[in-house]
């Protein structure tokens, strides 16, 4: 199996140290891929090569709090503009101007306020699963419905104590039989994980915006592709959609039948169809 982590350096930034992949030649163009919780670099395992085959640089960093990254426990250390900041600085190490965003989950949602803030920065975005912030407002109860596990990540030392409870029940209840789960498990089992990982959530997620009239959002200028599987637990095709409404440039999206919530894992040879397509008229 491909290892990731074979061909990896560490990125120092706000005192913290980041593991951050690095595959292909270094005058490929650049991609920079990002994954969501609870994952780590692995999440494009199957990806990076492919795309290292055909002639791209595959950036692809353990977020603060996951994979091999530090694990930081103060929640302010895990905001969205923080992370950004994490971003900037990797491909600053990298001697990467622009790059292409690939993301997942949360990784998306970085990728949204990272092309929106640092265009300068994004050749092209490409969203998996999570839409723009805009798309999640319009997307409505059904949409914070099905994330109702959001306000129960929120509760600091409640979901330390509960998620681990009788073999991570709950939590294996909730994903179901995904082959990936006990690796899940054994990463945020380490000493700091779980709150370090649930960080990301409590810093980001405002719970009375749940209830509040949406607000304004900012549009994303770059060209940028959404994609959405059809058996998302987490996420509606509605917020994927949605957010049409918010790239001011080119939008394209692609809809996956049958995959789960986590895409490069269940449709890889699909999504390397999309992305290469993709990739090579950006």
């Amino acid at each position: 199996m491909f290892d990731v982590y074979e061909g990896c350096r560490t990125v120092t930034n706000g005192g913290f140290s980041l593991t951050v992949a690095d595959h292909g030649a270094r005058d490929g163009v650049p991609v920079l891929m990002v994954h969501g919780f609870p994952d780590s670099a692995r999440l494009w395992r199957h990806q990076i090569p492919v795309l290292v085959e055909h002639g791209y640089r595959v950036i692809a960093p353990d977020l603060r709090g996951y994979g091999r990254s530090d694990k930081p426990q103060a929640v302010e250390d895990c905001a969205i503009t923080v992370l950004a900041g994490d971003m900037t600085a990797i491909l600053d190490d990298a001697g990467v101007e622009r790059a292409h965003y690939v993301g997942h989950d949360w990784g998306s949602a970085l990728g949204w306020f990272f092309a929106t803030t640092q265009p300068q920065r994004v050749r092209s975005l490409v969203a998996l699963s999570a839409g723009h912030a805009g798309g999640f407002d319009a997307a409505g109860v059904v949409q914070r419905e099905k994330t109702w596990y959001m306000l129960f990540f929120l509760i600091e030392g409640l979901a330390e104590r509960r998620l681990p409870e009788d073999d991570w029940y709950w939590f294996r209840s909730w994903i179901g039989r995904h082959p990936e789960i006990e690796t899940w498990i054994a990463d945020l089992s380490r000493p700091g994980a779980l709150t370090a990982a649930l960080n990301i959530y409590r810093a980001n997620i405002d719970p009375e915006s749940w209830i509040r009239p949406a607000r304004d959002h900012p549009k994303v200028t770059v060209p940028t592709m959404g994609v959405w599987s059809s058996k998302d637990l987490a996420l509606t095709e509605t917020q994927m959609t949605a957010s049409e409404e918010y790239v001011a440039g080119e939008w394209r999206y692609e809809r996956i039948e049958g995959a789960s919530h986590w895409i490069p894992l269940d449709a890889p040879d699909e999504l390397n169809r999309i992305l290469l397509d993709w990739l090579s008229f950006h």
